[in-house]
Order: C-alpha cells, then structure tokens, then sequence
C-alpha cells in the first residue's frame, strides 16, 4: 500500500504524519504554517520520527555521545492506529505505535485546546508482551527538522531563548545562535547536543523547564514547557543533516530514572506544552498565557488579584512576635492590603530551621496564643495566613519520634538529608495524613485563608523506597504530591497556597496549574528585582506572579516608587517596616496599592509585552507592559546608568493616536512624548535609580 498522510490545520497549528508504506509513523511537520512542499526530501524522511523509545538491552542505531536519537525499539515501532476526535477542550488526536518484537505499545497523545495556537502532549507505554521490559528513555514530543524552513544555515537562522535560573537571580533570559552554545553545524550526526536538564525536587533550580526557538529566515517560533516538578530533560541534536527536538521527563542517562514495566503495566509520561506562532518572543508569550490561563484550576484568587502582606523580606526576616505585628497589621490594612501573612519562625522561640515538623505556635512568641494575632488580623479586615513548609522535617524535630524510615527519602539505606531536614514522601498514606492534619487545625481550628507553602531543599535524585531507581521513586513522589494537592484545594476551595521554593526554584506548571500564586523571588534587593519581575510574565500568567514589594525604613520616595512599580502588573507581595515609614513615603504605598486595585481585573485578561526585549538585568533600562484592549500599561525603570531618557518601541501602535499619562506616581516629575508615525514613546525620567507606570491609551 501507498503511504498516508494525516494532515491537522487547528487553531493556527499544522501538522503532517505520515504512514508509510512499512507502517513507519513520522512526523513531518508542527508549525504555524503548512508544510512548505519539496522541503523535506524522500532520504531524509526516516530520521522524522514520532517517538523514541529505549529499553535495556535493546541496540541503538547512529549513536554518538550522549543524545537520545535512533532509539531501540523506538526505530523498530510501527503504526497500530490512530484516533481522531473532539472533546470539551478542543481536538484531540491519538497515535498508537507498537514494537512487533517486544509487544510494547506507546500511545502518542496529542491535546489540542480551542482557540490557542499550543497543544499538550504525552505517551502513555503500556507492555502487551510476555516479558518484563526495562525502560530507560521515553520522548514526550519529539521533532525533527525544526529548522528545515528557510534555505540558510541553522548556524545564522536559528536562535534559542533559555531563562536561567539561580536563587535570588530567577529568570534571566538569554537567546543564544546555536554556535554560543557550543553547537556549530559541520557535521551530520555529530556526538554533540544541546542538552537541557534538571535533576532533583527543584525544577527550576538552573534553568526554568522551557525554551523558545526561532527562525529568523522564516520568522516562524517553536516553544515548549515540561509541566514536571521534578526532573526533566530536553535536547537538541542533529540527524539525517536536520536539527531534532526531544522533550522528555526524567531519563536514566541525565536524570536517574529507570523503569521496570511488568506484562500488561503502563507508564504515563511526563506532559508537555508545545506551541509554534509566526513570530518571536511577543507571539510565544500571548499563546502561552491563553494556554497557562485554560489548564490552570479555576479559583477566586485569580479573578479577585488580593494583595498580600507578608512580614518577611526586609521586615521580620523570621522572627515574628505579637509585639512586632500589631504595628505591622495595622499599617497593612490601613494601605490596603487585603491578607496578611505571618511568615517563618512562628513554631519556635529561637533558632528553629533545624527543629520543624510539628507547626505548633510558640508560646514565646505569642504568650496569649497565636489564635489573638489571627483573630487581629480578622478583625483588621485582612485575611490570616502562614507560613509552612510541609514537604519536610527537621533532623531535630520532635516530630521525628513518631515516624520511620518509611517517611522519608532514603538512598543507599540513609535517610537523605539536606540542609539539615529530611524529606517527606508523599506516597506514605502516614505522611499523608500528618499534612492533612496540620491544614486542618490551619484552616478549621486558626482560620487561615492564605498559606505560603515553602520548599528549601533539594532532594537529589530521588529515593530508593518501592522504586525501580532513585528517579522512578522522585517521579512516584512528585505526582503524589501533587495529588495531595489537588485534595486539599478540593477539601479548601478558596484556600490560597502560595508556590514558594526558596523564590523561585519550582517555577513549573505542574505546580502553577494548581496553584494560583508564585513566588519570584527572594531577591532583597529592589533594583536587582526589577529585571525578575519583568521577565516573570514569561514564564506564568501575570495574575499568578508574586513579585516583593519593601519600602526601606532608610529609603527615600524614589525608592518606594521603584519598589512599588516592580509589582503593580503583577501581584503585590506587600512587606517592609511599613509602620515605620514617614507618612508621605507611607502614602506612596497607599496610593500605589489604590491604583492597583483600580486596574486588576485588567491584569487577569492582559498580555505580557516587552518595547526592550526580554529583561537581562545587564542594560541601564527595563520595560515590561501589559496589553488590554485599547490600553497598554508600561513599567519603565532606569536600574544603571545616566541617561536622561529611553526610547521605547510600541510597533503595535504605529501611525495611531494615543494618549499617554503617568499612572503612578500622580507627583511624578516625569516627561513623555509619543512619536505617531514610528509608534515610539520617549520617557524621561529623574536620575538616579528611578520607575515610573504609564497608562497609554489608543483608539
């Protein structure tokens, strides 16, 4: 029989499978425009497979270094069906491939949701066979010939964007050619790859689980994001003289996981959103918030944006007391927060980073009970929160005299320990019960509406308990954590948990589809925040960016400003010695916090944009701006530098009128001036380390 084509046009998205005539199943083409005819030539087809898949002991084809390609059996696995339906989403296609020799069946799964130009895929591997199967690789995407549009070298064409990651320096965005990156092309087949990895609880510790690729020749853009807390991986590698994508979860080479699959078992593998638009940056950032905003849980914390204050960063620093927060609570609420959040150190009277596990208040810190300082809050019109960080105990915690080794990590018959706490596992119903208890006494017993659920540890990679390899046993735990998850925002439908993880250390959309809020950052300070917050909109929706907002008690009215404007398009994690500022600095705040809850409900439909480009905290100056309807919202800041003023582009706007004003501060000291026919508007603003917010309007 001939070969076939399956050919998808959907929200934007083209695709072309194709069966051949030896049921090979090959997946030509994923862009935003059909497939170019003649592109792709007869000999090179056979490198253009849909999945790789690797099991002990089976060979492997044209294998250099380290790269994932011309797998055993993947290069064996044939055609056994496909489905192609629609439900309440959007189009949904399934591809099954089967291993004749091994009876390994894969299923290729691809969601694709109405209206935005991003699918998500996974593969679920089932053993039909007789024989236990050991499976050490398993693409999630895989794409050859992304750079096959155009008729230059992917040396000059293709460009790679990554945000590094690093505590207190989260979401440093950098596009790379392929040779910066060590990947010239000079040889088909080479041992070299581009190889992005992350392995541990952290999933975002190095570089966050995403990337944008792009053709400059064709204008076209790639993106994907691993939606994983745990380990990942994904390469770029080179095959038949075409550049390959693979995206996966964990694998045994990069990451520790190996898998025993027993007759009639199956393994899902970790999901992936890939995307394509006509475009750069800008077009990847508006197709991946509409997606972020679909799959995310529905909840009220996203539609009503409440500003939070918490007392930490450049405040209490972990050493709450009733004393300290009375003044803080009542300076809160008189700004115009809406909760207030106790955070860390509230459980115990002294040092306590080695001890915790119970979260128990301390009655050093509060002698008439915490319940008073809660009940305070309450009566502020604030809701309470507090701090927690359940994924771990203490070496010395109290606690420990109830559990065993089964609570916890264990490698090589130790408990893994990590800065002095070990870590939990969710898949031990006792553990399990123990989280439920401590957010039930928070909840029903404290009331507490907001919690900020911390995470600093990394717990390698992984755990030996009832697992096949370190990584099966994380891979287990992470999906078990999120299940725990998922039953408390059942049980709590208006609970709001902050993601935190020392910032911003598990900035991944396993965790954000569930969680409504996510902290940035620990960045202390302001000026370096600048560059973060910008940037944070990259990686998730606006409305579920928490980005630190702290007037120093030393600072002036510039300082507040800045800090102020770091988090107005995002979301105000509110904190510093607010009760300690001068009245007119402390009136920045207010009117800062007054004018955001003017234009929030705009935030939770807006657009991320950039006049400047990605932020990479090395320029004089930063842009970040939210699109919404006819008005664009614009944060500038001056982070270096001298001069006096910044031309931003707006390209969307040219040859239109529109009204510019300085949105905050009202005493801004500030001038503009809009160019129609280059659709640039030219800010000036004081010297020194300045931000100013400006409203431009259009019709």
């Amino acid at each position: 029989m001939d070969s076939k084509l399956i050919e998808i046009a959907e929200n934007g998205l083209y695709l072309t499978i194709e069966i051949t005539e030896e049921q090979d199943v090959r997946l030509l083409h994923f862009g935003a425009a059909p497939l170019e005819a003649g592109v792709i030539a007869d000999k090179i087809k056979p490198g253009f497979r849909l999945l790789e898949l690797q099991l002990s002991g089976e060979d492997r084809a044209e294998y250099h270094g380290r790269t994932h390609r011309a797998s055993y059996p993947g290069l064996r696995m044939v055609y056994g069906g496909h489905h192609d339906k629609v439900n309440t989403l959007g189009r949904k296609l399934e591809i099954t491939l089967v291993d004749p020799v091994t009876a390994i069946q894969a299923v290729q799964h691809l969601q694709f949701y109405n209206g935005v130009q991003t699918v998500r895929c996974w593969t679920v591997l089932k053993n039909e066979g007789t024989a236990e199967a050991a499976v050490e690789y398993l693409s999630t995407f895989a794409l050859t010939g992304v750079d096959k549009e155009g008729s230059g070298d992917r040396n000059d064409k293709i460009e790679v964007t990554l945000a590094h990651s690093g505590w207190q320096s989260e979401l440093q965005w950098r596009t790379y050619r392929l040779p910066e990156l060590g990947m010239s092309h000079l040889a088909d087949r080479g041992s070299k790859r581009l190889a992005a990895s992350s392995t541990g609880s952290w999933s975002a510790a190095e570089l966050l689980p995403m990337a944008i690729l792009h053709n400059k020749e064709s204008g076209s853009s790639l993106f994907w994001q691993i939606e994983h807390n745990g380990s990942w991986h994904w390469e770029l590698t080179d095959q038949y003289d075409q550049l390959t994508l693979l995206v996966s979860g964990p694998t045994e080479h990069d990451n520790h996981w190996w898998l025993k699959l027993a007759p009639g078992e199956e393994f899902i593998s970790v999901p992936v959103a890939v995307g394509a638009v006509q475009g750069g940056i800008q077009g990847a950032a508006e197709q991946l918030t509409a997606y972020r905003r679909i799959i995310r849980r529905p909840n009220e914390d996203n539609e009503l944006l409440r500003i939070i204050f918490n007392d930490y960063m450049n405040c209490l620093w972990g050493s709450p007391t009733t004393e300290k927060l009375l003044p803080l609570i009542d300076a809160a609420a008189d700004v115009g927060c809406e909760y207030f959040c106790i955070d860390a150190g509230w459980y115990a009277p002294g040092e306590w980073w080695d001890g915790v596990g119970q979260w128990e208040p301390s009655i050093e810190r509060f002698p008439e009970g915490i319940k008073v300082v809660l009940d305070y809050i309450r009566s502020k019109g604030l809701i309470p929160g507090l701090w927690l960080e359940l994924e771990v105990m203490g070496i010395n915690s109290p606690k420990l005299a109830e559990t065993d080794d089964s609570w916890f990590f264990m490698r090589h018959g130790k408990r893994v320990k990590d800065r002095s706490r070990y870590q939990l596992d969710y898949r031990n119903p006792k553990v399990i019960q123990h989280a439920d208890s401590i957010i039930a006494r928070l909840v029903e017993e404290y009331g507490v509406g907001y919690i900020k659920m911390d995470y600093n540890i990394n717990a390698g990679i992984g755990t030996e308990t009832d697992a096949d390899s370190f990584g099966d046993g994380l891979l287990q735990h992470n999906r078990a954590y999120l299940a725990w998850l998922d039953s408390i925002f059942a049980r709590y439908p208006n609970l709001v948990i902050e993601n935190c993880s020392s910032g911003g250390m598990r900035m991944d959309y396993a965790m954000l589809s569930l969680h409504s809020i996510q902290s940035t950052s620990d960045q202390e300070d302001y000026v370096q925040y600048a560059a973060i917050a910008a940037g944070s909109p990259m990686a998730l929706t606006p409305e579920q960016s928490a980005v630190w907002s702290y007037p120093l008690r030393e600072g002036d009215d510039e300082e507040v400003i800045f800090n102020m404007v770091n988090a107005l398009l995002l979301r105000v994690h509110q904190s510093g010695h607010l009760a300690e500022l001068s009245p007119r600095r402390r009136g920045l705040v207010k009117e800062a916090l007054d004018y955001y809850k003017s234009i929030r409900a705009h935030i939770r439909e807006a657009t991320p944009f950039w006049p400047l480009g990605l932020p990479d905290s090395e320029g004089q100056w930063v842009s970040f701006g939210l699109r919404h309807r006819d008005l664009r919202y614009l944060a500038v800041w001056r982070i270096a530098g001298e001069e006096a003023e910044v031309k931003l582009p707006i390209d969307e706007l040219k040859g239109q009128e529109a009204a510019v004003r300085c949105a905050y501060p009202q005493q801004h000291r500030s001038e503009w001036s809009w160019d129609k026919t280059e659709g640039i508007l030219t800010v000036s603003l004081p010297p020194g380390q300045t931000a100013r917010l400006f409203e431009v309007h259009f019709s």
